[in-house]
């Protein structure tokens, strides 16, 4: 498993490949790793079954598992298998490109979610904001509960 940092170059240059499937493959793999690291954060062994089709969904599902919270990263997940299907199923589509830097983005923003996440457990109680992080004075926070 990728760390975060490499995981974040990896996403960074995930849509320079010229291969658009190949590129589609690489990001959701990405968010499936990013995923991995919030189950094993939490002391379990991420699956290896899939919801839908799709890992990721399987990973998003035990990784709410004792943390109602981690939901707000729900829809995220499905977006991202979403965008995934638009680029590999149609990939003569004029919009691909589009399609697949929507893909890019989406993922970063679970990235970005999961990290914060892992500094503050609290982060996605109300909402995915990321306001406890950007008000934190220390960037490297243990994995807290906040009452």
């Amino acid at each position: 498993m990728r760390t975060f940092a490499e995981l974040e170059l990896a996403l960074e240059s995930a849509t320079g490949n010229p291969d658009q499937h190949a590129a589609a493959d690489e990001i959701l793999r990405i968010s499936e790793e990013v995923l991995e690291h919030w189950i094993v954060a939490k002391g379990a062994v991420p699956t290896d079954d899939t919801r839908e089709g799709f890992r990721l969904l399987a990973l998003h599902r035990q990784g709410t598992k004792g943390d109602p919270s981690f939901n707000a990263c729900r829809e995220t997940c499905r977006e991202i298998a979403y965008h995934f299907n638009l680029v590999t199923l149609q990939p003569n589509d004029a919009e691909t490109t589009d399609r697949l830097a929507m893909l890019k983005m989406i993922s970063n923003h679970l990235y970005l979610f999961v990290s914060g996440k892992m500094q503050v457990a609290a982060l996605g109680d109300f909402c995915c904001s990321s306001k406890p992080i950007r008000q934190a004075t220390d960037v490297d926070l243990p994995m807290t509960k906040e009452a």
